[in-house]
């Protein structure tokens, strides 16, 4: 009975030494994401890395198996220090009514046009920046023109249609491809009562083996020239197909100097919307300095993959 016991306690110990391990590894494949696309893929999930040394942390406190829960907790921290930046630096409230802006990824086999439109119409956005925006979603939203004047879109039949809304005066827009992918951006000057904006929308590949994850870096790598280009502070919204612990990512953000709207609000993740554990935050709104922050949430579901992001702001001005 001593022996069988002892086989048990042996075959725990090696399972939590083997767990300790593979989350030590997939955590360290996640810096080396600049040299290969696959290991760019481990950046994406900290905050599952985090969690995952939870429960053997406290398998290894009731074993005594000290040294084992020391080397959980720094890796816990290893990956904490990734996530736990986004949940300081929190804005203060609008001393004037703040703009709103609404991000929404379709889906383009699997939206409910009455989920879609019953949040906008909750949210009620003042800019609306739609993706995978095909022929059939265009004219099953077609019921908003009413209530959004001003309008750009380049509709396809692949998951890369985008269509911008706005309550507001567009102009200088364009649709046009930013990188090598072939699909379309938006770029448009936005003419508020209290000031402008530049807004850029993207929508890069998924990094769904080595070719798409290429093009999606080049599409990143070519947005900061896209951002120095404009002519007001920028506002870049879009389902970007990578997280803020990606070194694409990152650099992304040291080169355009914009900030990412997620700092103060915490882990807001996006994607996938049908598996809460696998949830990573895909969805951006990345934003100029000069562009006041809020608030920012993460909508309901609207039977899309992806959940809606809403951001509140004012410009300098305001």
């Amino acid at each position: 009975m001593k022996k069988k016991t002892h086989q048990k306690r042996s075959r725990l110990d090696g399972f939590l030494e083997i767990f300790t391990l593979v989350i030590l590894v997939v955590s360290l494949a996640g810096y080396l994401g600049r040299f290969h696309w696959f290991l760019d893929l481990f950046s994406h999930f900290r905050v599952q890395y985090l969690q995952l040394c939870l429960i053997p942390f406290m398998i290894a406190l009731w074993k005594r198996r000290n040294k084992l829960a020391i080397a959980l907790v720094l890796l816990v921290c290893l990956n904490y220090t990734f996530v736990l930046p986004l949940y300081f630096g929190k804005p203060g409230p609008a001393k004037s009514k703040p703009i709103r802006a609404m991000l929404m990824n379709l889906n383009a086999e699997n939206g409910n046009t009455q989920q879609v439109l019953a949040s906008i119409r909750n949210a009620k956005p003042d800019l609306l920046l739609l993706e995978e925006v095909t022929n059939k979603w265009a004219n099953e939203l077609a019921v908003l023109n009413t209530e959004y004047e001003y309008r750009l879109k380049n509709t396809r039949n692949d998951s890369f249609g985008i269509m911008l809304l706005s309550k507001h005066p567009l102009k200088n827009g364009k649709v046009y491809e930013i990188g090598p992918a072939g699909v379309p951006s938006i770029t448009a000057d936005i003419y508020f009562p209290h000031g402008e904006l530049s807004l850029i929308g993207t929508h890069p590949l998924p990094p769904m083996g080595a070719e798409h994850s290429r093009n999606r870096n080049k599409q990143l790598a070519a947005l900061p020239a896209v951002v120095n280009e404009q002519k007001y502070p920028v506002l870049l919204i879009g389902d970007l197909n990578t997280t803020p612990w990606s070194f694409h990512f990152k650099q992304l953000v040291k080169e355009s100097g914009l900030k990412n709207s997620m700092k103060g609000f915490g882990h807001q993740p996006s994607w996938p919307s049908d598996q809460f554990f696998l949830r990573i935050p895909l969805d951006h709104i990345l934003h100029a300095p000069e562009i006041n922050i809020h608030n920012r949430m993460v909508a309901k579901g609207v039977g899309s993959d992806h959940f809606p992001v809403i951001l509140d702001f004012t410009l300098s001005d305001d």
